[in-house]
C-alpha cells in the first residue's frame, strides 16, 4: 500500500520539472492545497443531497403549484405478476413474439398486453412536479454559485489577464474563499453523481455521466497540482449559463411559453458564446500556451488539459443540439423540447404511445360509433313498425263503422 502511494504522488506526475513537495510545504499564504481537503466534498455531497430533499418539497413543490405545473392522469394497471416479472427483470418494451408470449401466459388479448405495458411504463415516468424540482434544485445552486463566484474573482488579477494564473505557479497560496468555492463545487457535482440513478434519466444520460466525472477528476487534479486560479475560472464560465437553461426548464414544465423560450434563446447566446469562444480562447489557450511562459510540460500539464478537452468536446456536442433548436425556431417557428438535457430517454417511444392512443381511441370510437348507429337503426325500425301496427289496428277499428 505504501509503494502505491508513494507511486501515485510522484512529484514528476503533480509538479513541473524543478519544484518538489518540499518546496511546496514552503509556501506562504493562509492555506497551501492538501490531497487530504479533498475528502471534506463527500460529507459535503451528503449534506446537498440532504438540503435538497428539503427543499425540493418544503420550496420547489410548492412553488410548482403556484406557477400552474400540472402532472398528466396516469392510469393504474391492474395486477398481473407475470407480466410485472417480465417488466422488472426482462424488458419494459416486449417484442411481438415476447408479447405472443405473454399473451397465453395470461390469458390476454395481444391488445390488453400492450394497453397493460404502455400504462406501466406511463406509471414509471417522471412526472412534471418532480422534473420542476428537480431542475429548480439546479437552479438556486448554479444561481448562487455563479453569483458568489463572480464576486470572489471580479477583484483579483487573473480574473482579467490568465497569465496571471501562472505567475509564481505552483507555489500560490490559496485564499479561503477560493478554498469553500473549490469544495462546495466539488461536494455539489459529486451529489449529483450518487443521485444518478434516481434523477429524471435524459437523452444525454451518458453524456451527463461523462461531464459529472470530468468535472471531478478536474476539481481534484486541479487542486492537488494548485491550478486553483485556472480553475474557479473554468467553474465560473460553466455556472454563467447552467443557471439560465434551469429556469427555462422550470417554466416550461410550467406551461409559460413565451417566458421559457425568450430564457431559452438567452441562455443559447451566453451557451456559444461562454463555451464555445471564451472556453477555449481564455482556458484552453491559457493552459496549453501561456502556462509554457512559465514551466515545462509534465505529466499533469497534459492530464489537465484532456480533462478541459473533453469538457470542450461536450460542449460542441450541446452546441450542436442547441443549434438545431434555433434552427428548428427559426424556419418552423417553434421551439421543441430542450435537447440539451431536458428531452427524457425515450421521447421517440412517447409521441409513439401517444399516437397509439389516440388510434386506440379512435378505433373505440368507431366501434362505439357502430353499435350507436345500429341501435339507432333498430330503434328506427321499431318505432316504424308501432306506427305501422297502429295505424293499421285504427283502420281495422274504422271498417266496422264504414260498412
Amino acid at each position: 500500500m505504501e509503494q502505491i502511494s508513494q507511486w501515485l504522488w510522484k512529484q514528476e506526475y503533480w509538479l513541473p520539472p524543478g519544484i518538489s513537495w518540499a518546496d511546496m510545504e514552503k509556501m506562504e499564504g493562509s492555506r497551501r492545497p492538501l490531497p487530504r481537503d479533498l475528502l471534506l466534498a463527500l460529507p459535503l455531497a451528503l449534506g446537498f443531497i440532504m438540503l435538497r430533499y428539503a427543499f425540493e418539497r418544503r420550496v420547489a413543490l410548492p412553488l410548482s403549484r403556484v406557477l400552474g405545473v400540472k402532472d398528466q392522469v396516469r392510469l393504474k394497471v391492474a395486477p398481473a405478476p407475470n407480466l410485472e416479472a417480465f417488466y422488472t427483470k426482462n424488458s419494459r418494451q416486449p417484442t411481438q413474439s415476447e408479447i405472443t408470449s405473454l399473451v397465453n401466459q395470461c390469458h390476454l388479448t395481444h391488445r390488453q398486453v400492450e394497453t397493460w405495458f404502455r400504462n406501466r411504463r406511463n406509471l414509471d415516468r417522471p412526472s412534471n412536479s418532480k422534473k420542476f424540482c428537480e431542475a429548480s434544485w439546479r437552479f438556486v445552486f448554479y444561481l448562487v454559485a455563479f453569483t458568489a463566484g463572480l464576486a470572489s474573482l471580479i477583484n483579483t488579477p487573473w480574473f482579467w489577464d490568465q497569465r496571471e494564473c501562472w505567475r509564481g505557479f505552483p507555489q500560490q497560496p490559496v485564499q479561503d474563499v477560493h478554498y469553500w468555492y473549490y469544495m462546495l463545487e466539488l461536494g455539489f457535482y459529486w451529489s449529483l453523481l450518487l443521485c444518478v440513478s434516481v434523477d429524471v434519466k435524459r437523452k444525454d444520460f451518458k453524456e451527463q455521466i461523462v461531464h459529472h466525472f470530468a468535472t471531478i477528476f478536474l476539481l481534484g487534479f486541479s487542486y492537488c497540482s494548485n491550478y486553483i486560479r485556472i480553475g474557479t475560472l473554468v467553474m465560473l464560465v460553466h455556472d454563467s449559463s447552467d443557471f439560465l437553461l434551469e429556469s427555462a426548464k422550470m417554466f416550461n414544465y410550467a406551461g409559460w411559453k413565451k417566458t421559457c423560450d425568450s430564457l431559452f434563446v438567452i441562455f443559447a447566446a451566453v451557451f456559444l458564446v461562454t463555451r464555445l469562444v471564451v472556453f477555449p480562447s481564455k482556458i484552453i489557450y491559457t493552459t496549453l500556451v501561456l502556462s509554457m511562459e512559465v514551466f515545462e510540460p509534465f505529466m499533469g500539464y497534459y492530464f489537465f488539459n484532456a480533462l478541459l478537452l473533453v469538457l470542450q468536446a461536450l460542449h460542441i456536442y450541446w452546441a450542436y443540439l442547441i443549434l438545431r433548436m434555433i434552427y428548428k425556431f427559426l424556419f418552423l417557428g417553434k421551439l421543441d423540447k430542450d435537447e440539451r438535457s431536458d428531452v427524457e430517454s425515450d421521447p421517440e417511444e412517447e409521441e409513439n404511445e401517444e399516437e397509439e392512443e389516440k388510434e386506440e381511441d379512435r378505433s373505440s370510437w368507431r366501434k362505439r360509433k357502430v353499435v350507436l348507429d345500429s341501435r339507432l337503426a333498430m330503434l328506427n325500425s321499431s318505432c316504424v313498425l308501432n306506427n305501422l301496427t297502429n295505424q293499421k289496428a285504427n283502420a281495422n277499428r274504422r271498417l266496422p263503422k264504414a260498412r
